[in-house]
């Protein structure tokens, strides 16, 4: 859970020092995938016991907020790119 929690915020700021909003974009996605893998293991750790219930579901409420904002960023970027091909075939 730590390795997949870690490779959220790594792979944001992979793709943030990347050069073209392509190459970012995939970073992002990377990283919403590691989100949802970060749920995943957030929830068996709920169901084996490992984690109290109440913390489980703080820690969840977290990462759905973390990631309305993860959409809302590939969102921009999609912007950016459909306005980069806009601006190239010009």
């Amino acid at each position: 859970m730590v390795r997949s929690a870690d490779s959220v915020g790594a792979n944001i700021s992979e793709g943030f020092g990347r050069f073209h909003y392509k190459d970012r974009l995939k970073f992002i996605y990377y990283s919403r995938g590691s989100l949802y893998e970060t749920k995943t293991w957030l929830k068996k750790s709920k169901n084996r016991q490992l984690i109290e219930e109440e913390l489980s579901n703080s820690l969840l409420k977290e990462l759905d907020i973390l990631g309305v904002k993860v959409n809302n960023y590939i969102n921009v970027l999609r912007k950016n790119i459909n306005k980069e091909q806009t601006n190239y075939n010009k």
